[in-house]
């Protein structure tokens, strides 16, 4: 089945400037773990006739004859010039037109080492590939723009990894998601002082992903390539807003983590909040909190500012500076209504809605309730009562543990009843649908994948597993 998709060479049509070819590892065994089936019906396949010998022929033992190719590219690590970057366990496998005529990567990770794996194996280790199909399904049901897993597949390897119990199981993991393109891309044409291969990499970019922008006069004119600048910077606004409203900690923003598309992926260590906090950090080795929860908008930011000294090449900096300096307000109104729809509101006067979104995470950060648990009893227990009568917004909450929390949510309730008193009761019974759109009950916080892995690793039972993805799938 996948073998016989209509491949496109999109990115493999720009040269060996961007990537080298290189050969898939070959492994002992092939178990499918994980299969997307909710992806199938994008690449125009039918879930019912894929078999699990499909992906494994195609993404297991990487039959056919397709080129394989590991990007290159470099990257601010923690704010470090790295120039030893590049796809060091995983390539490129293909790229296909979706039924929506979207142009989509198939990117592995774990299967093999390239010439930039230096001194490391190129493997996955089947808890990485765990990890990463859960929060790409949680995150994509809490609206935040991210690739996917479209499979997983154990592959019977011992691995050695410092911060795991070793040996440890090994997995092979392809992605679907818009490109693999990042900024650490051009930040490599950079380096290598290429302006030409710089201005090549971003006509394709914006041919492929961008289509919407297309040159007045092309040759002629850069408005179109500041267009660019300026979407990429309100895409990238909207990503960290929807990271922050799902609470979800990414962990290692380096600027080779940051797709050219304002996609997310590249799930690591991430870390969903357990409670509002902002210095919240999901990785164990950023030891100054440089990539903590709350840092998230900020570290974007300077990544396009950074993006600029590459893209300088092409777009004039006054024009890039323009379309940075409107990071703030594209990341606030964004991050403003998507909180106010998970506290039930379609909209709500600025000023108001303002205030509410500020009362609630002073709350939140004060009490330090379950961030998730908040507003998922929110969606549970909400009711048109609660607009005539304060005494029944919350009258139970499972997620308060002391008589200071209970005191500090009475101005909230206050304030969310007095913002209910303009709606109609159509307009409740909608809120009530939004809230359980918005607060699913099911949090992936970090015991619930311990709980998840401890059952596979100790006596290989994966019901949990797909009890789960299910769950995250379904939004509950």
């Amino acid at each position: 089945m996948f073998l016989s998709l209509e491949y496109e060479p999109a990115l493999e049509s720009l040269g060996y400037d961007y990537f080298d070819e290189v050969a898939a590892a070959e492994f002992p065994r092939h178990i499918l773990r994980f299969r997307n089936d909710q992806l199938l019906p994008l690449l125009g396949l039918d879930a019912e006739e894929v078999k699990d010998a499909d992906f494994i022929e195609a993404f297991g033992k990487f039959q056919g004859v397709r080129p394989f190719l590991a990007l290159r590219y470099h990257g601010y690590q923690f704010g470090e010039y790295n120039s030893r970057l590049g796809d060091g366990r995983g390539f490129l496998y293909g790229q296909v037109r979706g039924c929506d005529r979207e142009l989509y990567d198939f990117g592995t990770k774990g299967s093999g080492t390239t010439p930039y794996s230096r001194s490391a194996d190129g493997r996955l280790t089947l808890k990485g590939g765990v990890r990463e199909v859960l929060a790409a399904e949680a995150l994509h049901n809490l609206g935040v723009r991210t690739s996917r897993c479209l499979s997983l597949i154990e592959t019977g390897e011992a691995l050695w990894r410092g911060d795991e119990p070793s040996p440890t199981r090994s997995s092979v993991m392809v992605r679907l998601s818009r490109s693999h393109i990042r900024f650490g891309t051009f930040e490599r044409l950079h380096y290598f002082r290429r302006p030409d291969l710089t201005k090549k990499l971003l006509d394709h970019v914006i041919e492929q992903y961008y289509p919407q922008i297309t040159p007045l006069n092309k040759g002629e004119t850069t408005q179109h390539y500041v267009q660019f600048y300026a979407e990429l910077v309100e895409r990238v606004a909207q990503l960290a807003a929807q990271w922050m409203a799902a609470g979800f900690c990414h962990g290692v923003l380096n600027t080779d983590n940051m797709s050219i598309t304002g996609e997310s992926f590249d799930y690591g260590p991430y870390g969903f909040i357990p409670t509002y906090n902002p210095q919240f950090v999901a990785a164990y080795f950023d030891y100054y909190g440089r990539y903590s929860y709350g840092n998230q908008p900020l570290v974007c930011r300077l990544n396009l500012e950074l993006l600029q000294q590459p893209l300088a090449a092409v777009i004039p900096g006054a024009d890039m500076e323009a379309a940075l300096a409107k990071f703030d307000k594209h990341y606030y109104t964004t991050y403003r209504q998507l909180m106010l729809n998970k506290l039930g509101f379609e909209q709500l006067p600025e000023p108001q809605a303002d205030e509410l979104l500020g009362l609630t995470l002073r709350f939140l950060q004060d009490s330090q309730v379950g961030y998730h648990a908040f507003f998922a009893e929110l969606a549970q227990q909400f009711d048109s009562s609660w607009r005539d009568d304060i005494t029944q917004v919350f009258p139970q909450s499972s997620f308060l543990q002391s008589a200071e929390q209970s005191s500090g949510l009475e101005s909230w309730r206050e304030l969310y009843n007095h913002s209910l008193q303009s709606l109609s009761i159509e307009d409740l019974e909608a809120m009530k649908r939004r809230l359980q759109e918005q607060n699913p009950k099911t949090a992936l916080l970090r015991p619930v994948i311990e709980e998840i892995w401890n059952a596979i690793a100790q006596d290989d039972n994966w019901i949990p597993f797909y009890a789960l993805v299910k769950r995250l799938q379904a939004k509950e």
